[in-house]
């Protein structure tokens, strides 16, 4: 097997990357809705075609993957990105907003269909577990950075800047006075080095485990005529939806209601609301080793209940702290939903991991409901949505029926006494 330190270190620079980029929407939506007069209904469109991708992209991705290599996949994806990126920083309106987060975000999609079983590949399989946990935290950590970057380029010290000729160069570039598209400059640049990055390098060929390939038509019809698969679709939905949302709106509903400021409040708690998402992560890998993981989503979901209601109609302070607490209630919720899929069913796991990797176009759906909703009933009300897929989501924690639970030091011992 072909292993090299050197291409796991770019494979977690890649996570860095997709995570710095894909969730500085949150941070930028309350910009975005001032900047061109937006409904939240028009806003809620941005994040829609983010994620609108990644529905149609993720199983067709894999297809393309199969046919051309992991190197020339990965270039095409970096591609469009940097089209996306530098369409958006050349010729900021709102038209050209929509089309730059589609692109963006089927070469995301490409990037996540191809550096996981890549990270296999090049880390062994008995180190998989470990770089898995470690992409997740340097995918929080690259969530965590983008929106304390945003706050630094629009800040009064980075625009008024008449000393530093670099800084006095990258202002000059922003067209239609919007400062907040320097990102997407800064964006380019990043998907360039990337870019040149990976097309100097050797990518090897992976080779995917059975059941980590796609089927054919007739498989996706089978498994879609299954009732467990479609109920965890929907939890694959549900989860992206809510995390999507909270992070979306979060801004918007701290500037409407308590009047923070969208560039530094607002953002800072987005910030940590993915920061302790992070640390959730590593929480909940001590959790599994005690508790079953059916009983650990059921105890997510009650307290993400108890977060959101705070968040929704809780004092400025509370809201504001709730927001950012929600992101490490939720941060288990994921894992445990697709690893509870994958234990239900007894084969065609590779085309089962297809189907649930759709469903994040939940990410999509549910910020569009909550933001046409909003311009109806307010935002505060609109976002009451949440505990309808929260719900949802506690549903699946008591009606799972596992073929394998996961192993806890608990089961270890029945099996070792």
């Amino acid at each position: 097997m072909y292993r090299s330190k050197f291409l796991v270190l770019v494979i977690l620079v890649i996570w860095f990357v997709i995570s710095f980029v894909t969730n500085i929407i949150g941070p930028l939506m309350p910009i975005v809705i001032e900047t061109y007069k937006l409904s939240l209904t028009m806003a809620a469109f941005l994040p829609f075609s983010f994620f609108l991708a990644y529905g149609i992209a993720s199983i067709p991705a894999g297809t393309l993957i199969e046919r051309i290599g992991e190197k020339k996949a990965m270039l095409i994806a970096f591609s469009l990105n940097l089209l996306g990126s530098l369409a958006l920083a050349i010729y900021p309106v709102y038209g050209v907003a929509l089309f730059s987060l589609f692109t963006i975000g089927i070469g995301m999609a490409m990037l996540q269909v191809i550096i996981n079983p890549l990270m296999r590949t090049v880390g062994g399989e008995d180190n998989y577990a470990f770089y898995s946990v470690l992409a997740q935290l340097i995918f929080g950590l690259g969530s965590f950075v983008s929106p304390f970057v945003f706050t630094f380029l629009t800040s009064d010290k980075f625009v008024n800047n008449q000393e530093n000729g670099f800084i006095v160069f990258l202002n000059s570039l922003i067209n239609l006075n919007q400062q907040w598209t320097i990102l997407y400059w800064l964006f380019g640049v990043i998907f360039i080095a990337v870019f040149l990055l990976v097309f100097s390098i050797n990518i090897p060929k992976v080779e995917l485990k059975e059941d980590e390939k796609g089927g054919s038509l007739d498989t996706y019809l089978e498994l879609i005529k299954d009732n467990k698969v479609i109920a965890f679709f929907i939890g694959i939905v549900a989860y992206v939806g809510t995390e999507q949302c909270l992070a979306n709106w979060m801004s918007e509903f701290l500037k409407q209601y308590h009047g923070f400021d969208a560039s530094t409040r607002g953002a800072e708690a987005v910030a940590w609301f993915w920061g302790l998402m992070s640390i959730g992560c590593l929480l909940g890998l001590l959790l599994l080793k005690i508790l079953d993981s059916k009983t650990v989503l059921k105890g997510a979901a009650f307290l993400t209940l108890i977060a959101l209601t705070a968040a929704l109609f809780g004092s400025a302070e509370q809201s504001y702290y709730a927001f950012m607490i929600s992101g490490f209630t939720i941060s288990v919720m994921f894992s445990i939903i697709f690893s509870l899929a994958l234990n239900s069913v007894t084969k065609h796991h590779g085309s089962f991991s297809g189907i649930l990797c759709t469903g994040i176009f939940g990410g999509a759906l549910l910020p569009l409901i909550v933001g046409t909703l909003g311009d109806y009933i307010g935002l505060r009300y609109a976002l009451m949505v949440l505990y309808i897929s929260i719900g949802y989501i506690m549903y699946l924690a008591f009606f799972a029926k596992p073929l394998i639970s996961n192993k806890t030091i608990r089961s270890k011992k029945n099996i070792d006494g």
